[in-house]
């Protein structure tokens, strides 16, 4: 408020630092902007228009033949192993985490802060280094190239993460909400799902968008644990058209374009909650 209105008192000043706004927001469009523009007008260019023109060039005709080409080869198995193996990875890595993380910042036990000095220490842990483990373990369990072998990973190495922002959010709850529902005769169970739970709405809704865009483009398991095209998720589908389509770039961009397009609306339709979980984890911090 102090800040609005020194501003307002001095006209000159108030012009220069929205300027300096606007051209910095300008230039961030363009940053960002930029290369999803390329993206864009180059799936819609032929093969030999994009090899003989300009890389920022509006094509000639517009043409959707790369898309074609792409749902014509596999596309929609691709995207479903996605949304499958996104949905119930995300599902179960929330619950687990909120379920763990409320007794870690509401209840008082002896193994309360060796267990979360465990869970914050597994947040350094490198997937890569459990590669050679989790493949022959999904080899021993009958889950080797099938998309359940995706989900264990996929819970595994994004709950430690998960954990840790949940106990920090609900640890900035008030005890009050919690003293009240004991009072009124809930046991932890029902104070949990009936209080705490939807309290924490805008910390899942946060750890949801992030993990989601990790899960969505998760690679390294997805090459390890699977080997046919019916188990493999669109990471791997960008593999395969590049081996395809090696010169054929635009293919390649209509692929990307996409693949990109549900975690976009993902986070368009969530941003709301992604901002507010952020500000109230800065807050509560």
């Amino acid at each position: 408020m102090l800040f609005t209105m020194e501003t307002k008192k001095h006209p000159l000043g108030y012009v220069l630092l929205w300027g300096l706004v606007l051209a910095f927001a300008l230039f961030w469009l363009v940053v960002a902007g930029g290369p999803f523009y390329y993206l864009i007008l180059t799936s819609l260019k032929s093969q030999g228009e994009f090899l003989s023109g300009s890389l920022f060039k509006l094509p000639k005709v517009f043409s959707l033949q790369n898309y074609a080409k792409v749902i014509e080869g596999g596309f929609y198995n691709y995207l479903f192993n996605s949304v499958l193996v996104l949905a119930v990875s995300l599902t179960v890595l929330l619950f687990i985490a909120a379920c763990a993380a409320y007794p870690i910042s509401r209840m008082q036990f002896k193994l309360n802060r060796p267990i979360f000095g465990i869970i914050v220490a597994a947040m350094s842990v490198p997937i890569h280094i459990t590669l050679i483990p989790v493949f022959t373990m999904s080899i021993r369990l009958n889950l080797y190239d099938t998309i359940w072998a995706l989900m264990g990973p996929n819970i595994a190495f994004n709950l430690p993460l998960s954990i840790f922002v949940l106990t920090v959010f609900m640890q900035g709850i008030s005890r009050e909400l919690e003293e009240a529902a004991d009072i009124d005769g809930c046991g932890k169970f029902r104070t949990f799902f009936k209080v705490i739970f939807p309290l924490s709405k805008s910390g899942l809704a946060t750890l949801a968008i992030y993990n989601g865009v990790i899960i969505w483009n998760e690679f390294s398991f997805v090459m390890v644990l699977t080997q046919s095209q019916p188990s493999r998720t669109l990471p791997l589908a960008v593999w395969e058209y590049q081996g395809q389509y090696t010169m054929n770039i635009p293919v390649i961009m209509a692929l990307l374009i996409l693949s990109s397009l549900p975690i976009i609306l993902l986070y368009v339709f969530g941003q709301d909650k992604l901002v507010k979980g952020m500000m109230a984890g800065a807050v509560k911090g």
